[in-house]
Order: C-alpha cells, then sequence, then structure tokens
C-alpha cells in the first residue's frame, strides 16, 4: 500500500456544545470554515417535507446583524466563496475566505446561528419559498428525466421510512409551510450543540479557537433534540420494483436501484471499488462493453454505477443507463445485467489496482484543498461520529480484495434487489426513434 498522506486537527468542545475542529495548513494563505447541522430531510415530519432545503434558503436572507443578501455580499467583497446545501442527512454552510478575514466568516455564521429570527418574517418566508418552487419546476417538473430522483427515493425505500421522499420536498407541503412553522423548525434544530464547526488552512489554532469561542461562546445551547424518524429497514428490497415512466424525453433511459449497507461500513467500501470497476470511467467494464464495442450506451466521463453516502439504516447504488438513439431499452438493461454478472467469475488484478488508483485520485484530490477537508471532517464527524476516520477512510477501500467485490456484488446487485425506473418518450414519433 503506498504511502498516504495524514491530515493532522485538534478537537474542541465549547460549554454550548458546539464541536470545533481546526487544521492547520499553510500552504496558501486562505481558510475554509464549513459548518454542519444535524438536521436535513431524513429529520422531517410527515406534511413537512422540504423544510430542511427550504430553510438553507432562508439562512442567506439575514440575520439579528446583517441584511438580506449581505451575506453573500460581504464574503464575496473579501475575495472568498461560500454556498450551502442540504441533502437527507445533513444541512451545510461554508465560506473559503482569504486567512485575515477569518473572523469575518465566524462571525457572519454565528450571527445567523443565534439570530436568524430577528430578520425571519413572513416575507422572507414567502420569497424563499417561491425560490424553492421554481427550483424544483426548472430541475424536476420542467426538465427530462426531472422526476428519477424523486421516484427512485419512493420506489427505493418504503412508506414511513426518512428516504422515501427526496430533499427538495413536495410543493404541497411548501405552499402549506406557514411562518410559524419554519420559526420553530430553526428554533428546534439549529443550536450549537446540533452543529459541528470545522476551520481548515492558514490559521494559527490557538487564535482560530478564541475567535470561536468569541463569536460562538454566548449562543445558548438548547438540548432535547426530537429523535428522527425510525431507519430500521431490511438490507435487501427482497424483489425487483419496476415503472415504466412514459415522458417527453428524447431518448429511453433506464435508472436502477439496488440497496445496499450504510455508509461507513465494509460493504460500502467493497461496493464502491466494484462501482469503480464496473462503471468508473473509460477504462471501465460497462464502459468498454456498452460505450465502445456494443455501442448501447451513451457515452458519459462520471460514474455509470455509484453509491450515495446516506447512514439511516441502509443506502442505495445506482445506475444510470442512457440509451443511444435506436437502441431499445430493454436490450441496453439486459446487456447492463451481462456485464454486473460476470463480476461472479472474478476480477483481474489490473482491474482491482485500477479501480483503486481512480478512488485515490478522487479521494487526495477532493483533500487537497481547503474547503474540500474541512466539508470531509465534518462528514465523518456528524455522520459517523469521528473526524478521525478521514485518516482511514482511503486505507479501508484501499484493503478491499476481489473477493471482497465479488462478494459484495453477488449480494447486493441482484435481481431480487434492485428498483428499475424506466423512461420512455410518450409520442409515438420518439418512441418509434428510440425503439
Amino acid at each position: 500500500m503506498p504511502t498516504l498522506p495524514s491530515y493532522p486537527f485538534t478537537t474542541h468542545r465549547l460549554d454550548n456544545g458546539l464541536q470545533v475542529l481546526i487544521s492547520e495548513d499553510h500552504l496558501a494563505p486562505v481558510v475554509a470554515v464549513n459548518i454542519w447541522y444535524d438536521v436535513g430531510s431524513r429529520h422531517e415530519s410527515p406534511g413537512r417535507t422540504g423544510f430542511a432545503h427550504l430553510f438553507e434558503h432562508l439562512m442567506f436572507q439575514g440575520s439579528a446583524n446583517v441584511a438580506r443578501g449581505e451575506h453573500f455580499a460581504t464574503v464575496n467583497a473579501a475575495g472568498g466563496t461560500l454556498n450551502g446545501t442540504t441533502w437527507c442527512d445533513r444541512t451545510n454552510y461554508f465560506e473559503t475566505v482569504p486567512s485575515h478575514h477569518l473572523a469575518t466568516a465566524l462571525w457572519l455564521e454565528a450571527d445567523r446561528m443565534g439570530g436568524l429570527l430577528e430578520a425571519l418574517d413572513q416575507d422572507n418566508l414567502d420569497n424563499q419559498r417561491d425560490v424553492v418552487k421554481n427550483e424544483k419546476r426548472q430541475t424536476r417538473d420542467n426538465q427530462p428525466y426531472g422526476s428519477w430522483l424523486d421516484q427512485l427515493h419512493e420506489l427505493a425505500f418504503p412508506a414511513g421510512h426518512p428516504y422515501h421522499h427526496a430533499t427538495i420536498g413536495s410543493m404541497q407541503d411548501l405552499d402549506a409551510a406557514e411562518l410559524g412553522d419554519a420559526r420553530a423548525f430553526y428554533e428546534t434544530w439549529y443550536a450549537p450543540d446540533n452543529a459541528r464547526l470545522a476551520i481548515v488552512g492558514d490559521v494559527d489554532p490557538a487564535e482560530a479557537l478564541s475567535l470561536v469561542e468569541k463569536y460562538f461562546g454566548g449562543i445558548p445551547a438548547k438540548g432535547g433534540f426530537p429523535t428522527p424518524p425510525p431507519t430500521t429497514i431490511p438490507p435487501r428490497i427482497g424483489r425487483e420494483i419496476r415503472k415504466t415512466v412514459p415522458d417527453r424525453v428524447p431518448v429511453a433511459r433506464s435508472f436502477l436501484a439496488y440497496r445496499t449497507a450504510p455508509f461507513g461500513t465494509k460493504e460500502f467500501d467493497a461496493i464502491q471499488v466494484a462501482c469503480a470497476v464496473l462503471g468508473g470511467g473509460r477504462g471501465s467494464r460497462l464502459y468498454k462493453s456498452l460505450v465502445l464495442d456494443r455501442q448501447l450506451l451513451q457515452p458519459s466521463d462520471g460514474m455509470i454505477v455509484d453509491s450515495w453516502p446516506f447512514i439511516g439504516g441502509a443506502t442505495v447504488t445506482v445506475a444510470d443507463l442512457p440509451a443511444r438513439e435506436g437502441v431499445p431499452i430493454d436490450s441496453l438493461e439486459a446487456a447492463f445485467h451481462q456485464e454486473v454478472a460476470k463480476i461472479s467469475e472474478g476480477i483481474t488484478d489490473a482491474e482491482l489496482e485500477r479501480a483503486k488508483a481512480m478512488l485515490t485520485s478522487q479521494w487526495l484530490h477532493h483533500l487537497a484543498s481547503v474547503d474540500g477537508r474541512a466539508d470531509t471532517f465534518n462528514q465523518y464527524a456528524t455522520l459517523l461520529g469521528d473526524p478521525g476516520l478521514v485518516n482511514e477512510a482511503l486505507p479501508s477501500v484501499l484493503a478491499v480484495t476481489a473477493a471482497d467485490v465479488v462478494a459484495a456484488v453477488g449480494q447486493v446487485m441482484r435481481h431480487d434487489n434492485r428498483v428499475v425506473l424506466t423512461f420512455i418518450p410518450d409520442s409515438p414519433d420518439e418512441q418509434e426513434a428510440a425503439a
């Protein structure tokens, strides 16, 4: 195994429960400030879907001492970048700024952690609700294949499981959201003892911690956070689930999902390597067979098959199969299953080494930036309870053997453990062209 970098860090906990991680890196005069809140769509209640994502938008609409739009304006004026994202298991906010602007970034994050309610009014709620609804229309409702993500969640996870709905939520629930609901969501989840703060870059740890104490130390802890909905779920689906969707699409396209053990498990690591062998780039089995040799699959530079890092009982391994024009989707799907089945015959040493080299390159490239490292520290701290796993994650993947890959594919990528969601052109002319 090659010598891998180790990323040093120190951890601290303020009296109000805020967990703080600081990692020095003086290679460039920049610093990343990254906060993960332990709330995502998995924590939402029935009838309140989409609240975590809606709140991500509201967090940029001003706070006690920051006017609407000034969070972006302040960071941009300092020469920095910023954003926020929401997913099933978390919501995160992040800035990367010149290191002498660390105090500004921390002050901005602290102001909205402790003072958002002073700016959260009906106008802000209505404005951002409309923004989210428009985002849903543009990315889901009016986009070819746009509903695939929502439908895959619904098919792969049973009703009542918190992954049954996608992060963006439903139009009906967004329309029903009232100001009191939004304020209650903030008061329930946005608190220092439900957050993790990572600071990575050109900093003095003692000075950085002093600034954190100054800006975050006075925010009171909340305690008593609600227990998220239960995530107990069988490790396998137990049957094949199929759905065909006639839609305004140019060519047929199938999305396949296999229920998989959660992120952070040995099975997840083995399936990661299997995904790289099967569908990782132009040297993978699926690319060489389905794109180059048989010309059934549209070419892509991305992963043909990949796994989502969910932690709630199970996750899914997902394949994206857009057919070439004129290729019957049944032929493409059958060819895909044939290639997956061949894994049972074993994989070569060259395939295993190529897959591990690709995953190593992706991992090291992501962690080479201070913002990527800060986010990854928080991912492991929030989802798995230990930021130190950042230094163990890649060695765990590199320890996967060929036998592990064969076993994992045999256990996971089975006919009785898959969802097949297929989009077909809905007009006769389009169907004839895709046949």
